[in-house]
């Protein structure tokens, strides 16, 4: 009897460690499937997060390019209207510069003029 009861319980640990040994590899393949769902879901989220990141990147990069491009036009306009009061100013200043000199040139004229004048009366009268 007691190698009777010794088959049987040796054929009973076997037949349940096979049975544990199943559950372990259900419990295995489950785990691995729910991580590989995961890591699925996680992926695709990611880029789902990247595609709106680099969407908005592009929306943010365009509206300040086109602020840029205002900015740099009205800054363009500014200095032309600058340059133009500049050249006006500056084409005022010559003009009046101009007058006065031609004005100063005139008076010297005048003054050369008479004193000739009087220098050649003055020789008229000494040879008479």
């Amino acid at each position: 009897m007691k190698l009777t009861l010794g088959r049987v319980l040796t054929l009973a640990l076997l037949l349940s460690t096979g049975m544990v040994y199943a559950q372990v590899a259900t419990d295995t393949k489950k785990a691995a499937e729910d991580t590989g769902h995961a890591t699925k879901t996680a992926a695709k989220d990611t880029a789902n997060a990247t595609d709106k990141a680099a969407h908005k990147t592009a929306d943010a990069t365009d509206d300040a390019a086109h602020k840029t491009g205002h900015a740099t036009k009205v800054a363009a306009k500014d200095t032309a209207h600058g340059t133009e009061k500049a050249a006006d100013k500056t084409a005022d200043a010559t003009g009046k510069a101009a007058k006065k000199t031609g004005h100063g040139i005139k008076k010297v004229g005048k003054d050369v003029g008479h004193g000739v004048k009087e220098g050649a009366d003055k020789t008229a009268d000494a040879v008479k």
